[in-house]
């Protein structure tokens, strides 16, 4: 036994090692089903956006032990303030409990925090606590944890088109300059690759309005489970799926 361990913990590090090959670089998740795990359970929906903060949490610790580089996730829809006045109270309100809860140990990982999507329209409050947090971590160099807040692929689509044509108005581009780089940098995305994997939870397997040009080529996986419900194993196996497909990009 005395003999053996140590040669046991050398194969388990490097069978570790092997496990983080071909891991998707950027993942992106669309966190769906908050609100029928309340009724499930006989509770109100912001019983479920409560719970599923705390999911995100441990997605995160599971992102950086996978040396995941970008995590995008979906928290809230340019078509989501279409839903009651309390529900989306409350969810400008969650940055705030998110922050306080959890920033020391993004800080701890090493965890940048950003955003993507319409940022000038959000209530002051919940800029305040989203600028607090970017702030706190933004010397960090690990994860980057991008929330999708106040975003729609189209809206990204639209406003990239918009500064792509005053970059023509100015001279700095012509017409015949402008391409997929061209475009791609000039969303919210700029400077992020594309998702390799996308995970959409709840059982619906639709985009729903979320990274409409970047998700081009990605690798989609759909389960049953609602959001509150995700856990690490489901993370796992979601990322192991992926490292058996073969990404061809239109090729053989």
């Amino acid at each position: 036994m005395v003999i053996r361990l140590p040669f046991f913990r050398k194969k388990r590090k490097k069978l570790e090692r092997i496990e983080l090959d071909n891991t998707p670089e950027h993942i992106a998740i669309i966190m769906d089903g908050n609100g029928r795990w309340a009724k499930k359970k006989g509770l109100p929906r912001i019983a479920g956006h409560k719970e599923g903060m705390t999911v995100v949490q441990k997605i995160v610790r599971s992102a950086v032990k996978y040396d995941v580089k970008v995590l995008t996730l979906y928290a809230f829809s340019t078509e989501n303030w279409k839903r009651p006045k309390p529900e989306v109270d409350f969810l400008m309100r969650l940055p705030k409990e998110f922050s306080h809860i959890y920033l020391p140990e993004m800080m701890e990982n090493n965890v940048r925090i950003d955003t993507i999507g319409d940022f000038d329209s959000l209530p002051t409050h919940t800029k305040k606590a989203i600028n607090h947090a970017k702030e706190k971590t933004k010397n960090n160099d690990g994860l980057l944890l991008n929330f999708a807040l106040n975003y729609g692929g189209r809206y990204d689509i639209i406003q990239g088109m918009k500064k792509t044509l005053k970059q023509i108005e100015n001279g700095e581009l012509s017409v015949e300059d402008v391409d997929e780089e061209i475009i791609s940098n000039n969303l919210f995305t700029a400077g992020i690759n594309d998702p390799d994997l996308l995970i959409r939870t709840s059982g619906e397997e639709r985009l729903s309005n979320f990274l409409l040009w970047q998700l081009a080529y990605t690798e989609l996986s759909f389960t049953d489970v609602l959001w509150p419900d995700f856990n690490e194993e489901l993370f796992k196996k979601a990322i192991l799926d992926y490292k058996k497909r073969k990404r061809r990009y239109g090729g053989i």
